[in-house]
């Protein structure tokens, strides 16, 4: 009668042992999990700084580019001006007199 006793309080210590292991794999596990989730919510929170001075970034070099264009369109209306002008003044310049202003 001792014997099934025995096994059946070995039986009870290794469920025990077997539980006891089991709940430190368990909270092992949760620590992981509770790590990888603040890294995850870091990273998440890094990406959407990221993404704001990105958005900065293209915002300004958008505005840049306005100005700038607008710039070279002014150059142009400019360079354009200019041109009407000297071929107005090559028009009506005769040609006898760039001839004598050469000479001298």
């Amino acid at each position: 009668m001792e014997l099934p006793s025995a096994g059946f309080f070995m039986s009870d210590t290794l469920k025990n042992k077997y539980w006891n292991f089991n709940k430190q794999i368990d909270l092992s596990v949760l620590i992981q999990l509770v790590f990888l989730a603040a890294l995850i919510v870091g990273t998440w929170v890094n990406l959407q700084q990221q993404l704001s001075l990105l958005q900065h970034d293209i915002t300004s070099l958008l505005e840049t580019q306005k100005i700038f264009q607008q710039r070279i369109e002014e150059l142009t209306r400019t360079s354009i001006t200019y041109e009407y002008r000297l071929r107005s003044i090559e028009k009506y310049i005769p040609q006898a007199d760039i001839e004598k202003s050469r000479d001298m």
